[in-house]
């Protein structure tokens, strides 16, 4: 467990309070990163350099997350999630402020570096605090909190839309380090005062946090499951990555509509997301997170099939769709259950296990569209998003067994 955590908080404990605070967090989260994304041809400019040179720059968000997250997994664990939480989002608020203030390539990357550190590790200390809630009372809230998490993105792509013509990049982040900064004092407040919730005590969750029997198949079982689930995330966010860079070149490449049907092709895959994902507390609770991880695994690669493949754009538009509402709740119910198993440190195992999907996505849709076509090349995010299914039902047959029992 935690070290410093309180007894059991379930009682007294200011859920609804701590749950918009954290949500809260969620949508920063979102709405910073959507917001320095669509200043990006800006920063471009800016710095005057080239594809291939402003592609290496952008890396160093890539690079300081991954290193981050599995340090911000051991921080979570020694200092509270609850900490860490906010001292990564004023961090990640700070950091946006810093890209228009470089000159060339080599100084944004160093920016990066720090913006990505920041956003991973906020992304694993408030998905452990989110696991924590709960956990702690009993409800699959976690799809929820990632829903906050695309309405702030959809909300930062707005305003960055909205902004872009009329702020230079200069003002229109800072602007956005002073919401991060409020946002981040007013809901940190609520989580720093706030009693940690406990998740209950069990085998699984001491054996994850180490308090309990070292070793023993149990213990090695648990970090399977842990990697597992962490697999899960890496495939549908190769989805969720790649159809954010391909998605609407497919449609303007390959089907020759205008700009404007692209760009909307891509919002409804978004769309699609955020409302699935506010729906899916409602869903697992009724249906468990076995067939919402299978259901959904399976109903975003028969959508990616549809999108890839379908000579007509109506018929993309649906195949986004299906993608969209099925790849919504996988990965929060993946990292939700690694986080079950294992704590913060599962959450950083999954979330950055997550990123790496992210991470290969879109460049191996870029490769293999050269050499088979980008409409054969969108179809490994179906193949992807059946193998995540796939990987849920043979874990949750794992799972089924008691954990002294070798698996």
């Amino acid at each position: 467990m935690e070290s410093g955590r309180p007894g059991p908080a379930t009682a007294g404990l200011p859920v609804a309070r701590l749950r918009w605070a954290i949500s809260l967090f969620f949508a920063l989260d979102g709405f910073v990163f959507a917001g320095w994304v669509v200043r990006i041809p800006a920063i471009k400019e800016q710095i005057d350099a080239s594809p291939g040179v402003l592609g290496l720059a952008l890396l160093g968000v890539s690079v300081g997350s991954v290193t981050t997250m599995l340090l911000a997994g051991r921080l979570c664990r020694r200092y509270g999630n609850h900490p860490v939480t906010v001292v990564t989002a004023a961090l990640l608020s700070l950091s946006v402020a810093l890209p228009p203030l470089t000159h060339d390539a080599v100084q944004l990357g160093l920016v990066l570096l720090l913006f990505g550190a920041a956003y991973g590790g906020l992304n694993v200390a408030f998905n452990a605090a989110a696991v924590d809630l709960a956990e702690a009372i009993g409800r699959p809230i976690l799809p929820s909190f990632h829903a906050a998490f695309s309405a702030g993105g959809l909300a930062g792509a707005g305003l960055g839309g909205l902004l872009a013509p009329h702020l230079s990049p200069q003002r229109h982040l800072l602007l956005l380090t002073v919401i991060g900064l409020l946002v981040t004092a007013f809901a940190g407040r609520v989580l720093l005062s706030a009693p940690v919730p406990r998740r209950p005590d069990s085998p699984a969750a001491e054996r994850a946090e180490g308090t309990g029997t070292p070793g023993g198949s149990g213990t090695d079982r648990l970090r399977l499951f842990i990697v597992v689930y962490g697999l899960i995330t890496l495939c549908t966010a190769y989805g969720e990555g790649a159809l954010a860079d391909w998605g609407a070149l497919h449609l303007s490449a390959d089907l020759h509509t205008g700009p404007g049907v692209a760009a909307a092709g891509y919002a409804v895959f978004a769309l699609t997301m955020t409302v699935s994902r506010a729906s899916g507390t409602w869903l697992l609770e009724r249906l468990g997170d076995t067939v919402v991880l299978v259901a959904g695994g399976l109903l975003a690669a028969v959508g990616m099939l549809t999108g890839a493949l379908a000579p007509q754009t109506w018929l993309v538009f649906l195949g986004y769709a299906l993608t969209g509402t099925g790849l919504a709740n996988v990965f929060p119910v993946a990292v939700g259950n690694a986080g079950a198993s294992g704590g913060s440190q599962g959450v950083a195992v999954a979330s950055t296990l997550g990123y790496t999907g992210i991470l290969i996505g879109p460049p191996s849709i870029g490769f293999l569209s050269e050499a088979f076509g980008l409409p054969a090349a969108m179809t490994t995010i179906a193949a992807l998003a059946a193998l995540a299914a796939l990987l849920g039902r043979l874990v949750h047959r794992g799972r089924s067994r008691p954990l002294d029992t070798p698996a």
